[in-house]
C-alpha cells in the first residue's frame, strides 16, 4: 500500500506541474488525462507496451472519428452515431485481430481520451479540426503520459496485494473449528446410540429342515 501512495503522490506532483507551467489548453486535460493514464497504468492486465499500444489504437481511431466528422459526415446526430460506431468497431476489430494482446479496455480508454478532451473544441469550430485536433491531441497524450509513467510500474504490486487481500478473507471467513463426526459406538445424541464395535453374542441359529431338532437318545449296553 505503501508503494501505490508514492505512486499517488507523483502523479499529483506531475499533474500540479503540468498545470503550473504549461498553456491553457494543456491545463484543461491535465487532470483527465493524468487519471486516464494512470489508470492505464495501474490495471495489471497485459505488459505495459501492450496497455499502451491498445490506448494508442483507441486514441488514433477516436482522431479519424472526428476526422470523418469534419470531412465526410453531416454535423447532425446521424453523423455522430455513425462516427461512434466507426471508433468503436475499430477498437474492436484490433482487439480481436491480436486476440487480447492488445486489451479491447485500453483501446476504448484511448478514444475516451481524445473524445473527452476534443469534444467541445470540435463542436465549437469544426472547421478548424486540423490545427485544433493536433494541439488537443498533443495536450492529452502529454498529460496521460505523465500519468501512465507514474504507476506503469505498480501492476505486478497490485496483483500481489489483491492475492494477499483474497487470501486474509478466506482464512477470516474459515470456521476455526470443523466439525467432526463422532467415532462409532460413542454417544451421539439424546436416546440415539451409534452401534459398538464390540462383539456381540450371536443367537442360536435355527436347525436346518429334515433333520431332528436333538439327538436320540441311544443308551449303550452296560459291559
Amino acid at each position: 500500500m505503501k508503494r501505490h501512495i508514492l505512486a499517488g503522490l507523483v502523479l499529483a506532483l506531475l499533474t500540479t506541474a503540468i498545470v503550473l507551467f504549461s498553456g491553457p489548453e494543456l491545463q484543461g486535460v491535465a487532470l483527465l488525462g493524468a487519471a486516464l493514464g494512470g489508470a492505464l497504468g495501474l490495471v495489471p492486465d497485459r505488459s505495459p507496451a501492450q496497455r499502451a499500444a491498445g490506448f494508442g489504437v483507441g486514441f488514433v481511431a477516436a482522431w479519424l472519428g472526428y476526422a470523418l466528422r469534419a470531412a465526410v459526415l453531416p454535423d447532425a446526430a446521424a453523423g455522430r452515431a455513425i462516427a461512434v460506431l466507426v471508433v468503436v468497431l475499430v477498437c474492436l476489430g484490433v482487439a480481436a485481430l491480436t486476440r487480447g494482446r492488445l486489451p479491447l479496455w485500453s483501446a476504448l480508454l484511448g478514444a475516451a481520451a481524445m473524445a473527452g478532451a476534443y469534444e467541445a473544441t470540435y463542436a465549437a469550430d469544426p472547421s478548424s479540426f486540423v490545427t485544433s485536433s493536433a494541439t488537443t491531441a498533443t495536450s492529452i497524450l502529454l498529460a496521460a503520459g505523465a500519468g501512465f509513467l507514474a504507476t506503469s510500474l505498480l501492476g505486478v504490486v497490485v496483483v500481489q496485494d489483491r492475492e494477499e487481500e483474497r487470501a486474509a478473507e478466506a482464512a477470516a471467513e474459515a470456521p476455526l473449528f470443523a466439525p467432526t463426526e463422532p467415532p462409532v459406538g460413542q454417544y451421539e445424541g439424546a436416546g440415539n446410540h451409534a452401534p459398538s464395535t464390540a462383539s456381540t453374542v450371536e443367537a442360536p441359529r435355527a436347525p436346518r429342515r429334515g433333520l431332528p431338532a436333538t439327538r436320540p437318545f441311544d443308551p449303550q449296553p452296560e459291559a
